[in-house]
């Protein structure tokens, strides 16, 4: 007859299974050291249900040591008395029965292993007075036997005695026996190694007097509670002094032991040595919170210790914060490499060190070439100002490297104030908006945090990380501003001026987001954008325009980023393809600036757009101090005049300086061949005046501002 998988008898649980291997492990290392007549696997059966006994009591609620002395009887009468069966079945305990025993359970960790080593103290203690009652059990067997087995008793009792002293002494672990009042009445030879004193030093040393500058101050509130039976133990990190002045670090557990009315008569102390590791613990903590290359702290200690000051629970209490970023250093690391970039950043270090002596002072590397110095309480802003031209007058002597003499110079953003006022993120960032103020400022220099200037770098940072968006979901939009022909007072053409509707901050004008654009490279998709739309618009109103009217020309400006981008010649071929409009549609305008000591590389995208027809335009023409003579290599059609040459203008009788300037422009451009157009016309007098001098066009709100493709067109056919 067959059963199936079912009918087989049930599995055993997974913590008996885990118990199972736990017996397993705890016979194979406790065997060998016993003096049982068991073979392996009856000893084996012989501890299973002991290691049940001991996993029951580790998870029972609430937990109680006192079965431990029963598996310390117990071992005892199984014969395990061998010197060396102790510290092995303590050792496997303190292992094992954690692992095995189903881990921790609705237990921490933590207190999984508090109990675990309540357990072992209780099984050592079950076990030694088992083992001294079995002495005196033999002692009263062999007295009773004859007096004639004198000399038999004398030698059991001896063999007993030896037995339990071998395991008190080779321990590996620690352990002195204390009396109540803290005099050291046994030590072995393990504890006296890891004081280095010898065992009668040891018996002569009171407990109470082995105190140390940095314990806990928990340790001696709970080795009271013990001395007074408030507690059965307690486990603890504890350092000791050494007679050869260094330091034993240990984990020590203290445990009362009791006499048979309960009242306490012994501490019985095990010490395990700790130093070693605890060494590599502050190593490993060390090199996890300093720089290796200058030895500084690093972002992580500085961001703890400006936590903490931050944190002060004192109202008055103030800090000191000075964001230090090298000028330059890129070009170090580019051109002479790493290696003396690093070198760079050694002796930087060294000499930010040099001016912050005070235990107040914190000097961190946060960063490639980013440094901060952190004050606590400093007497007020003077200390924290004197401190950053302290840094800059250190790093003003040229640093030597590899025979190089390296001149050094830093931008420094102070933020100085009361430690509650503000969180960590936000002093951080507040220096790092400051620092790159001061860089942007010229560097060399510190400034100090200002609200307002903080508040405007966010909103630059802000709308910097919303262009992208933007584009995408199509919050820009374009206005035309008309071009008037001076001659006639009729419209010419318009420019195509970018706005942004921002969904917060409203309505934007070019100023406010093109120089975001042109740093981020955004300007590029931009600009095509608006190439487009601008094209297609002139599209529209050559198909409005009648049959003797000459089409409008629409005007874009290029940026220095797109002016070098090398789709520059084809996107735009493409636009005006793509609407069917004529190159001779559309006006393209270039900042003098972009074009100050260009060479015939970077001039040849222009002449290949001049060539197919399109008009080139020289904007702001005048402020760029460009040699006059190198109009003459420019592919342009026509000089825009800045507005700032034709204030003067507005009054009356004009600035002759700027009545002169402008005349000689005109006469110049026109000698050139090239129109001229004015901006900024604003009143009546100044528009007759640029007429006479014989500019060609004119925008400016004199004639119309700035306004939607579809006013536009009304006020064209109005003006037509």
């Amino acid at each position: 007859m067959t059963h199936s998988q079912n009918d087989r008898a049930p599995a055993v649980s997974e913590d008996d299974d885990g118990l199972r291997r736990f017996a397993t492990v705890w016979a194979r290392v406790v065997y060998q050291a016993t003096q049982t007549s068991m073979t392996r696997h009856e000893f084996e059966e012989f501890l299973h249900p002991l290691a049940t006994r001991l996993n029951d009591a580790l998870h029972a609620q609430p937990f109680s040591a006192l079965p431990g002395y029963d598996v310390g009887e117990t071992l005892v009468a199984g014969h395990c008395t061998s010197p060396e069966a102790l510290p092995q079945i303590l050792g496997v305990l303190d292992s094992y029965l954690v692992l095995y025993g189903g881990g921790p359970g609705d237990l921490d960790i933590d207190e999984a292993r508090s109990r675990c080593a309540r357990l072992q103290h209780t099984v050592a203690a079950g076990f030694s007075r088992s083992l001294r009652e079995r002495t005196r059990s033999e002692q009263e067997s062999l007295s009773r036997a004859a007096l004639a087995a004198q000399t038999a008793v004398e030698e059991a009792l001896h063999a007993s005695e030896t037995r339990f002293r071998t395991v008190f002494k080779d321990a590996t672990i620690g352990i002195s026996i204390a009396d109540m009042d803290g005099r050291i009445r046994d030590a072995n030879g393990a504890l006296a190694r890891m004081f280095g004193r010898s065992e009668d030093e040891m018996r002569r040393r009171n407990v109470n007097e082995l105190v140390h500058p940095d314990d806990a101050p928990e340790v001696w509130r709970l080795h009271r509670e013990l001395v007074r039976g408030e507690r059965d133990h307690y486990r603890v990190e504890k350092p000791y002094h050494r007679p050869d002045g260094t330091v034993l670090w240990t984990n020590l557990t203290v445990s009362l032991l009791r006499d048979a009315e309960g009242e306490p008569r012994y501490q019985l102390s095990l010490m395990e040595d700790i130093t070693e590791r605890r060494l590599l613990h502050l190593r490993l903590r060390y090199e996890a919170t300093h720089d290796e290359l200058t030895g500084l702290p690093n972002r992580t200690l500085f961001a703890e210790r400006l936590e903490r000051v931050l944190g002060s629970s004192e109202e008055e209490r103030r800090f000191g914060l000075c964001y230090l970023d090298i000028d330059g250093f890129k070009a170090v690391n580019d051109s002479l490499g790493h290696a003396v970039g690093d070198q760079l950043l050694v002796s930087v270090a060294e000499r930010l060190q040099s001016c912050t002596p005070g235990p107040d002072h914190l000097v961190a590397r946060i960063g490639g070439d980013e440094f901060v110095v952190l004050i606590s309480d400093p007497s007020g802003r003077e200390e924290v100002t004197e401190l950053a031209r302290q840094a800059l007058a250190a790093l003003a002597t040229p640093i030597s490297v590899d025979g190089r003499e390296l001149s050094v110079r830093a931008s420094i953003g102070i933020v100085e104030g009361r430690a509650g006022d503000l969180d960590p993120a936000e002093v951080l960032r507040s220096a790092d908006i400051t620092m790159y103020r001061a860089k942007d400022s010229g560097g060399n220099r510190y400034e100090f945090a200002d609200p307002d200037s903080d508040a405007r770098a966010i909103d630059r940072h802000s709308l910097t990380n919303h262009l992208p968006a933007a584009l995408e979901r199509d919050e820009f939009f374009l206005e035309y501003q008309p071009l008037i022909r001076m001659s006639d007072g009729r419209v010419d053409g318009a420019e195509a001026l970018v706005r942004w509707e921002h969904p917060v901050h409203g309505r934007l004008g070019p100023d406010r987001f093109i120089p975001l654009a042109e740093h981020t490279g955004l300007i590029v998709p931009l600009g095509r954008w608006v190439l487009e739309q601008a094209v297609a618009q002139a599209c529209g109103w050559r198909e409005r325009s009648g049959a003797g009217d000459q089409p409008l020309r629409v005007n874009v400006n290029l940026s220095p980023r797109q002016l070098h981008h090398p789709d520059l010649v084809p996107d735009t071929i493409a636009v005006l393809e793509s609407a069917g409009v004529p190159p001779s549609s559309l006006c393209l305008e270039v900042t003098e600036s972009a074009l100050i000591g260009a060479d015939e590389d970077e001039l040849k995208p222009l002449r290949q757009l001049a060539e197919l027809g399109v008009e080139i335009a020289l904007d702001d023409f005048g402020t760029g101090y460009s040699n006059l003579a190198n109009l003459r290599r420019l592919p342009a059609t026509t000089l825009k005049l800045d507005r700032s040459f034709t204030q003067g203008l507005q009054r009356h009788p004009a600035d002759p300086v700027d009545v002169t300037f402008v005349e000689g422009i005109v006469s110049l451009a026109h000698a050139l061949g090239l129109a001229v157009t004015v901006e900024g016309v604003e009143t009546e007098h100044q528009a007759e005046r640029l007429r006479e001098l014989g500019c060609d066009t004119a925008q400016g709100w004199f004639y119309a501002r700035p306004v939607a493709a579809d006013d536009f067109v009304r006020g064209w056919t109005a003006s037509a």
